[in-house]
């Protein structure tokens, strides 16, 4: 978290983002709301250290205070008006001592490239450390990293280690395999420039597996912009440990549900909240009656984690409860994570961790055990799991929503967009100013929650009209529902409303942009720059095998494609190879591609429309880089 000026009355941008990720951890169900006995922990986690009477007295207060329509709970507005007012007290004074000796944070200076003064971040140098220690051991054998790594023991040299480019594209590939091509990524004779490149290809390969990249540009890299760097690890590798908490890679998971639970169920869930499901169940089967609750203070004591190993651990592991031997909590959760390496799973945690209750890295720690040892039983047989398994186009729209930064995080579609939340957010992206939020129901009321939801998505629906989006036959009760082929249709269209709004606004003529002018600026763009290639539509079959996408990055960026290692053979095989290489390339050169390879060899017109209009928009900004760092050096002198 930013360090808190403690005698200022407001709360820095950098505060309010840490409230609300803090906020949204504990907020297990994703209703909007934390119980007021979750306050004790919740203000831990933002820096306010408590003693328990404070927070009772703090309590008593706050319900008399309180409306009945969500009494003992707390919601974001009011969590966040509390911690002002406790930044204003004197409480806030030892705040500094506080966070420096129990949250091992470490306070950087700005860094613009004129001062090193002004605003400050602090870093959590425990996730420095867990997050390097996850690279050496994940990527310390491959040959294009011997430069780099290892990092060093306290996890220094990581920001240093990021600014070729390279590092960061690996650590992708491994969260997401294949995502970029590594015939894309600058090796050797790496100048400032081709490191650059390097880090353009990253960052828009994060954005287009899910990451939100809105506040990071490849120049706050090349700095080794210490928080900038771990909020961007932290997606990636989480995005990484999560892909594996599916049905369809761990069928088991289905042996988690309830008497009176589908599978659907199992979807709308989230991945920490099945991950607490699975932890509960094994303590269950092990027999011991303690439930877990969260990856915070229900772990510090390490018991649950020892039963949680000894459960999911085979007989020859030889895991044992010695842990729970010692008394002191440290030592204790010394000797736990002994038995953790024992399964190859100590991974992110450090002693420390587990008393302090670290919340990503217990996460990652728990899901890292989930994917090596799940240690559930493969029913023989799961009625309607191909009805449910996450299509490929549903993956490209969800990640294409997450990037977008919209809050709550969106794990499954149908299910997240049900209350219309998630579409108001990106309504607004694609038009600012055309939801009038105070028809939006935010927040939802016990008796009247499934008609507040079904309201909300009337109103997305009438503004999906306003955009002259065909919307015939969908009506709010199917968003509401779930229903995949009308949900799908809406989300289509709002993803292409989106690129062509950036289209137009980039062009400036005052006028919409359509598919037409995106097919004849392909073949002007083409045929300027001498190519042979032309485009007649978004469903021409000659688009199948990925050249005219690697003539067009050519002709934007002169000599950006090594035509040696282009396939001419028509194969399938040679076509995907084709399709991965200009995938990767557009997003080197900066176009922010969601689209996967496939959708160019099957032709899916959709899809290769956005492909053509993300490399339109960014040849109309041919200076981006440029401008974007003006911007940005002009933002850090006004600050």
């Amino acid at each position: 978290m930013a360090t808190l000026n403690k005698f200022t009355k407001t709360l820095s941008n950098d505060e309010k983002a840490e409230i609300k990720e803090k906020f949204t951890e504990l907020d297990a169900n994703k209703d909007g709301f934390i119980d007021l006995n979750e306050l004790k922990d919740a203000l831990n986690q933002v820096g306010f250290k408590l003693a328990g009477y404070q927070v009772r007295e703090m309590i008593d207060e706050f319900k008399g205070k309180q409306r009945t329509a969500h009494q003992g709970k707390l919601n974001l507005d009011e969590f966040e008006t509390l911690c002002l007012d406790l930044k204003s007290k004197d409480v806030a004074s030892t705040f500094k001592t506080v966070v420096s000796k129990k949250e091992n944070l470490e306070t950087l200076g700005g860094m613009s490239s004129i001062s090193s003064e002004g605003t400050t971040h602090s870093v959590r140098l425990e996730e420095q450390l867990a997050f390097s220690d996850w690279i050496n051991s994940n990527l310390g054998h491959d040959k294009d990293l011997q430069h780099l790594l290892p990092i060093d023991a306290e996890g220094k040299r990581l920001y240093q280690s990021i600014k070729d480019g390279i590092l960061l594209c690996k650590i992708i590939n491994h969260s997401c395999p294949d995502t970029i091509d590594e015939r894309a990524i600058n090796k050797k004779s790496l100048t400032v420039y081709r490191e650059f490149e390097n880090l353009t290809l990253a960052l828009v390969s994060s954005q287009a597996i899910g990451c939100n990249i809105v506040n990071i540009d490849a120049h706050d890299l090349a700095k080794g912009k210490p928080h900038l760097v771990l909020g961007l690890l932290w997606q990636i590798i989480r995005i990484g440990l999560f892909s594996h908490i599916t049905l369809d890679s761990c069928p088991g998971l289905a042996g988690l549900l309830f008497d009176n639970e589908r599978l659907e169920d199992l979807m709308k869930m989230s991945p920490e909240a099945i991950l607490l499901r699975w932890v509960n169940h094994h303590l269950e089967r092990a027999g011991i009656s303690r439930r877990c609750t969260n990856f915070q203070s229900d772990i510090v004591d390490s018991e649950i984690y020892s039963h949680l190993l000894k459960q999911i651990a085979g007989n020859e592991a030889d895991v044992n409860l010695d842990a729970l031997r010692e008394s002191d909590l440290q030592q204790r959760a010394e000797i736990m994570l002994q038995q953790a390496a024992k399964l190859n799973c100590r991974s992110f945690l450090t002693s420390q961790d587990v008393v302090n209750g670290v919340y990503k890295l217990n996460l990652a720690f728990v899901a890292n055990l989930f994917n090596n040892h799940p240690g559930l039983d493969k029913p023989e047989q799961i009625e309607g799991l191909e009805s449910i398994e996450e299509t490929r186009e549903e993956k490209t729209y969800r990640n294409w929503m997450n990037s977008m930064g919209v809050a709550p995080h969106v794990n499954w579609l149908y299910s997240d967009l049900a209350d219309g939340l998630v579409i108001f957010q990106l309504f607004d992206v694609i038009k600012p100013g055309i939801v009038n939020w105070s028809r939006v129901h935010k927040r939802f009321t016990p008796l009247r929650k499934f008609m507040e939801k079904l309201e909300n998505c009337n109103y997305a629906v009438d503004l999906g009209k306003q955009l002259k989006f065909s919307l015939v036959g969908i009506a709010g009760q199917d968003l509401n529902d779930g229903n995949a082929t009308l949900t799908l249709a809406l989300i289509w269209q709002l993803m292409r409303a989106y690129t062509l709004s950036i289209l137009s606004r980039l062009a400036n003529t005052g006028n919409p942009i359509i598919e037409k002018e995106i097919v004849q600026w392909v073949n002007t763009r083409l045929s300027d720059a001498g190519k042979q290639s032309q485009l007649r539509n978004f469903n021409d079959p000659a688009i199948a095998d990925g050249k005219i996408v690697i003539d067009l990055i050519d002709a934007i960026k002169e000599g950006s494609i090594n035509y040696e290692l282009v396939r001419t053979s028509g194969t399938q095989e040679d076509n995907l190879a084709n399709a991965k290489y200009a995938i990767s390339m557009a997003r080197k050169i900066g176009a922010r591609v969601y689209a996967l390879p496939e959708d160019i060899t099957e032709v899916k017109p959709k899809m290769v429309m956005t492909v053509f209009a993300c490399m339109m928009a960014l040849d109309y900004v041919p200076n981006m880089d440029s401008v974007d760092q003006n911007n940005h050096n002009n933002s850090n002198n006004s600050n």
